[in-house]
């Protein structure tokens, strides 16, 4: 059984954080989408709330999947090859798909409250809503083949995949998604048979799901996945919703300052890595006794938490830089302006996340359920909700 090299000194971990999160800058290019796309954002009420909501979701589903796969590898329940693999490894894939069908449906029944309450819609903009969710969710379960890809490769090569994984895949995600959401939502309002082309693809993801749950239904392992998932769902399913209000809240205060759009998702996908590796080491390490269950251990765990920090430091600097040299706004004062607004927002948000991560791990634990069900799928919607409220903070003290 190999420990994929979690006794590392402080300076190994920040530069295998640093790695993984450089792939954060990557969400630039997700940011700078919306920014180059906001008048398709911007043709209906919810597709700008909606749209943090489907990057949570994708990001909680695939931190579930890295989540569990790192343990699993660690375990050597898994094996890192695609075929004549373990039963386990069928079975979390198919019920991921469950659980991806169950969130979108969660997160639109949502949604439509929040809508009706904050964003000025009503109760019949909700097929609209659950169609362009269902296909944006469908279409990027083809990013869980890349992240299984990615975990498989990473322990293969002696990378610890609890640190490697979701921080690359998060970036990636972002990307793909955001594509996906621009295409479905501008095939939806620019297209009628593109309604319906979106409609079948959400018709056949139900169908899908359909055949899933009869082979599965006695299936111990399976059915403690969906339940232990769907508990952490709905909860998610309500924080992203709070995360697209308050972007909605983002965007009405900042207008047209493209700086702060391109750098939105690079800053929740950095705040997200670092709870996922403070989080994912931690279950690791509770799950191989390396780690006693109790606050207090969080000393021992110091290295981890620190090297994440200083990692998400480091990039945030980056992001500034370049979020405002694509958009050719580079000056000393706005890059100043920019950084001290970055700043705030790490400094409130990384000590939340750290802490929110720490105990749910610690919590899940305790209560024999599997970790892994639970902390990245809760850290990571909430890093998205805590940094965007970080960052609205930040905004109104500095600009």
């Amino acid at each position: 059984m190999s420990h994929g090299g979690i006794s590392k000194s402080f300076m190994a971990m920040l530069k295998e954080t640093s790695l993984a999160y450089f792939f954060d800058i990557g969400g630039l290019l997700a940011g700078f989408m919306v920014a180059s796309q906001l008048g398709v954002f911007l043709l209906s009420p919810w597709a700008i709330a909606l749209y943090p909501a489907i990057v949570s979701a994708k990001g909680v589903i695939g931190g579930l999947l890295s989540g569990r796969l790192s343990t699993a590898l660690h375990l050597g329940t898994i094996h890192p090859r695609f075929f004549k693999n373990t039963t386990s490894f069928y079975r979390l894939f198919e019920a991921l798909i469950v659980i991806t069908l169950a969130t979108s449906v969660a997160v639109s029944s949502i949604a439509i409250v929040f809508g009706t309450l904050f964003w000025g819609i009503t109760y019949a903009d909700f097929p609209a809503i659950l169609s362009v969710m269902m296909a944006t969710m469908a279409i990027g379960l083809l990013l869980s083949l890349v992240t299984i890809k990615v975990a498989f490769v990473s322990f293969k090569r002696g990378l610890d995949p609890d640190i490697v994984v979701y921080p690359i895949m998060s970036t990636v995600a972002d990307i793909f998604i955001t594509l996906f959401y621009i295409g479905v939502i501008s095939l939806f309002f620019f297209s009628f048979l593109g309604s319906w082309i979106i409609a079948a693809i959400a018709l056949a993801f139900g169908f899908l799901v359909l055949f899933i749950l009869p082979r599965n239904m006695h299936d111990a392992d399976f059915i403690k996945t969906i339940k232990e998932s769907m508990t952490t769902m709905l909860l998610v399913a309500f924080i992203v919703n709070v995360t697209g209000t308050v972007l909605k809240q983002i965007s009405a205060f900042v207008a047209d300052r493209k700086e702060v759009f391109t750098v939105y998702p690079a800053l929740i996908d950095t705040i997200g890595d670092v709870g996922s590796v403070v989080g994912s080491t931690a279950t690791t390490k509770l799950a191989l006794g390396l780690l006693t269950p109790s606050l207090a251990s969080m000393r021992s765990h110091a290295k981890n938490i620190f090297s994440a920090w200083s990692s998400s430091l480091i990039v945030f600097f980056i992001l500034a830089v370049l979020s405002l040299a694509i958009n050719n706004l580079f000056s000393f004062s706005s890059f100043l302006n920019l950084i001290t607004i970055l700043l705030i927002t790490n400094v409130i948000a990384v000590p939340a996340i750290v802490l929110l991560s720490y105990s749910i791990s610690i919590l899940t634990f305790k209560r024999g359920l599997d970790p892994d069900n639970f902390v990245i799928p809760i850290e990571s919607s909430f890093a998205d909700s805590i940094t965007s409220i970080a960052l609205l903070v930040a905004l109104l003290l500095i600009v």
